[in-house]
């Protein structure tokens, strides 16, 4: 993984067997979207399903997930909360089959509780195959 404008991504260096699916990739005629995630309102697997087959049948694919977060508090419990909530939304994504995770939040009650429970979200999602791009004032370290 790589640092690049505050968002963490995966290395450029693709494997003999990704360059093949690569290279056999076909066009298709689908809308790629943007799910803000409190528009999911629900994330267990059920809805999930529900809500893909929805997208699949409107010819719309999800691109990436939008957390709105809060990470204002100074507050172990609420920081801890907070990326429960994120994490959630992590498994909806690759549920879902979205490339990324996109986290958005203002302020930072607490860096030093902030930024590991961001780093333990960002290895959840790489763990999942989904990219967690972290929007705030913070950056997760490469």
């Amino acid at each position: 993984m790589s640092k690049w404008n505050g968002r963490v991504t995966m290395s450029a260096t693709r494997s003999a067997d990704v360059r093949t699916a690569i290279d056999r990739c076909r066009v298709e005629d689908a809308t790629p979207v943007s799910l803000d995630a409190e528009s999911i309102t629900s994330t267990a697997p059920d809805h999930l399903r529900e809500l893909k087959q929805e997208l699949v049948a409107d010819d719309l694919v999800p691109a990436r997930v939008v957390v709105d977060a809060c990470f204002g508090e100074d507050c172990s419990f609420a920081t801890q909360d907070e990326a429960d909530r994120v994490r959630e939304y992590v498994r909806a994504a690759a549920f879902l089959g979205a490339n990324t995770v996109t986290v958005e939040f203002g302020s930072v009650g607490d860096e030093s509780k902030v930024r590991p429970a961001l780093a333990a979200v960002a290895e959840r999602a790489r763990r999942e195959g989904v990219a967690l791009d972290v929007a705030g004032p913070i950056t997760l370290d490469a």
